[in-house]
Parts: structure tokens; C-alpha cells; sequence
């Protein structure tokens, strides 16, 4: 079936975009070091800041990509996302002050957007029935290219230098496009029809509002430790690789969420995504308990492993309710305001992150965030729109 082919290759070409995005992430701020900035606090401050800085021009440009997607197709935005964050996150090697990193890290958000576009047009041509499963399945590529992304990273990092990981990350983001342009097709007449319908009716996403906001909440609780995740590491590890063990800290999450991400998502199929989400979220908020009070590596990697799995029942569950409750001709855009919402998350999360760990503690952080989650699965709680919609869209 078509759907089955595009779904393997847009598999394959997610896992290298996050296995490349995620090759930079565990030596972040000790490429920051590398710079002339040595105090801790003004470490964590520029981390967050330059961890964040993408996800601001993203928020601004994911709905109007969006929009132009469900008029003209979504094929042209991957591989403008791709090829633009390749040629950006190459040049991010050449730096030397971490203000050009900053300036580059905000181009990348304008070109950014290729994993939601991806999910957007595998949701477009998977039958309705079929539609968890895609898209679970599409979430693994992703996942596993998170996973694998770290620990190459961190030993490339040892190995090679920092900037040679960021000239690599390029390359990898233009093999995804090459990918793309070569074997993923998509149906002329179906561009036109979108095109003739023509912009978006704005009104019809208001049903969608309860999961842009659960999005917004729940990336910012997950984001907020992770600029700092490798600096709290290296607070409670003392011995050499530092690097490798900052990926493993990393990449212990992703191993977990490859197992979580299908596991809810069937359950999710059974029992309704919003239930889903609310488990998810406090279970979610515990391992963080357990993460602040991590005295070593093992103890830490306990916590990231669990929290890692009950996030692998978060964003595919949003995913799947964006695909049901968008009207088709807009989806796109549906998409778009979802991935916004992600990145407003992705921007808030690190800064509030890194802001408590300046003023108080690395240790505060984990308490603040598993408050945003708790608040956020309280939310759910009390708001059943989410499933009356479902029952309604299901009855159409």
C-alpha cells in the first residue's frame, strides 16, 4: 500500500534528522566552555538561552508553514526544512562567541519543522483505522534517531572535536532531504484540491485549543531540565568521559520512550488519549522525585529511564488527537499550531529550567517542573471537551 511505503521512508528520514539534531545536545554547554564563558551560572544562563533561541522563531513560523502546506503540499516544506537546518547547523562549527550561536540557533527555527510535517503528511493519506499505528510507528524513527543521537554524539565529541559534530548533523539533515525528494511522492490533484478550497478557517481549530495547551504545558515541563541535565551530571560524577556519560544521561530517556511511545499508543487506541495523557503526566512527575534526589550516575539513570516512558505516552497521544479532530483540508495547518505550541513548550521549558537552577539550585528544577506537570494533568482532569469531541468526531 502507498501509505505503508511513504510511512518507512519518512521513518527513515526522521530518524536521521533527530539522530543529527541530537548528536549536539550532551555537549552543548561545554561547547559553550569552549568559548571563554567558564562561571557556572553564566553557563546555565547562555545554555538556556541558545537551547531555547530556535524554538522562538519556530513558534512564529511552524502555522504559517502550516497554512502553506495545506494549499500548495506538505512535501516542498520537508525539504525546506531539511535542507535549510542542514546548511544552518553546519555553519553552527565555525562559531567562536556564544552570541553567533545564538543568532544561528534562531535561523534554524525559521527552517525548522520537518518531523510535524512528516507527521502531517503521513496522517493525510493513512486511513482513519490505520492512523495510531502510522503514526506510532512514525514516532519510533524519531525516537530511535533521539536515542542513538547522544551517545554517537558524546563520543564523536571525544573524538573528534565539537565542531566536526556539527559539520556531520548537516550532513545528515541533507541526507534526509535527499531521501525525501527522491521517494516520497505526493498526489498533484490532491495539492490542487487544498489550493481551490483555499486558506484556513481559523474557527474550526478552536476544538483543538485543550491540546494546544496541554502541548505548550507538557513540553515545557519535559524541557526544562534538559539544557542542564549534563551539568547536573557532571555535579555527581567525578571520573573521565564526561561526554559519553552525558549522552548515556541523555540518550537513557530515549531507550525508555521507544518502549513507552507504541505502548501507550495502543493504549491510548483502547481507552481514550486523554486518559492516556493524565496517567502520563503524573507518573511522569514522580520520576522527577526520584531524579532530584539522585546522589549518582545509576540512581539518575533509574529516574531518566522511567520518565523517559511515561513521556512516550505525551506527544504521539497529541498527535493522534490533532489527525482526528482537524478538519482534513486545514490539517496541515492543525499540524503546524500543534508543533507551535511544542516549540512555545521546547522555549519556555529550558529558560524556566535554566533561570531556577541560576537563582536556586540544579536540584529545584526537577520540584518546579513536576508541578507544571501535575497542574497540567489536573487540567485534563477537569476538562472532558477533549472526550466529548472524540464521541462526536467518532459518530460523523
Amino acid at each position: 500500500m502507498p501509505w505503508k511505503r511513504t510511512l518507512w521512508i519518512l521513518w527513515a528520514a526522521n530518524f536521521s534528522v533527530t539522530a543529527g539534531m541530537s548528536l549536539v545536545v550532551p555537549f552543548l554547554p561545554l561547547y559553550i566552555e569552549t568559548m571563554g564563558v567558564h562561571r557556572l551560572a553564566a553557563v546555565e544562563h547562555w545554555s538556556g538561552w541558545i537551547f531555547s533561541a530556535q524554538f522562538v522563531t519556530a513558534f512564529i513560523f511552524q502555522p504559517i508553514w502550516g497554512s502553506f502546506a495545506d494549499r500548495h503540499g506538505r512535501k516542498p516544506m520537508l525539504l525546506r526544512a531539511g535542507f535549510g537546518m542542514g546548511i544552518v547547523t553546519a555553519l553552527m562549527g565555525l562559531v567562536t562567541a556564544p552570541w553567533q550561536l545564538l543568532v544561528l540557533r534562531l535561523l534554524n527555527g525559521v527552517f525548522s519543522g520537518f518531523i510535524s510535517m512528516a507527521v502531517s503528511l503521513q496522517a493525510s493519506i493513512t486511513p482513519n483505522e490505520q492512523t495510531g499505528r502510522a503514526l506510532g510507528t512514525l514516532q519510533t524513527g524519531a525516537i530511535a534517531g533521539s536515542l542513538i543521537g547522544p551517545l554517537v554524539g558524546g563520543a564523536l565529541a571525544d573524538a573528534v572535536g565539537y565542531s566536526s559534530v556539527f559539520y556531520l548533523t548537516g550532513v545528515m539533515l541533507v541526507v534526509a532531504s535527499l531521501i525525501v525528494a527522491f521517494f516520497v511522492k505526493e498526489k498533484r490533484t490532491e495539492r490542487a484540491a487544498r489550493k481551490r478550497e483555499g486558506g484556513a478557517d481559523w474557527r474550526a481549530l478552536r476544538v483543538l485549543l485543550p491540546v494546544f495547551v496541554a502541548s505548550v504545558v507538557t513540553q515545557a515541563g519535559m524541557m526544562s531540565i534538559e539544557p542542564i541535565v549534563t551539568i547536573y551530571a557532571k555535579t555527581i560524577y567525578h571520573g573521565r568521559h564526561l561526554a559519553i556519560i552525558a549522552g548515556l544521561v541523555v540518550a537513557t530517556s530515549g531507550i525508555a520512550n521507544l518502549i513507552g511511545a507504541p505502548t501507550f499508543g495502543r493504549l491510548g487506541d483502547r481507552t481514550g488519549q486523554r486518559r492516556v495523557l493524565i496517567v502520563a503526566l503524573i507518573m511522569a512527575a514522580v520520576t522527577y522525585v526520584l531524579q532530584a534526589f539522585a546522589t549518582d550516575i545509576p540512581m539518575l539513570l533509574v529516574g531518566r529511564f522511567l520518565l523517559g516512558l511515561f513521556i512516550g505516552g505525551m506527544i504521539p497521544s497529541l498527535n493522534v488527537l490533532v489527525k482526528k479532530l482537524a478538519p482534513k483540508r486545514i490539517q496541515a495547518t492543525a499540524f503546524g499550531m500543534n508543533s507551535a505550541a511544542l516549540f512555545l513548550g521546547n522555549f519556555i521549558g529550558p529558560l524556566i529550567g535554566s533561570t531556577v537552577a541560576a537563582a536556586y539550585s540544579i536540584r529545584a528544577v526537577f520540584f518546579v517542573t513536576m508541578m507544571i506537570l501535575i497542574l497540567n494533568a489536573a487540567v485534563l482532569v477537569r476538562n472532558r471537551s477533549l472526550d466529548t469531541a472524540m464521541a462526536e468526531e467518532s459518530m460523523d
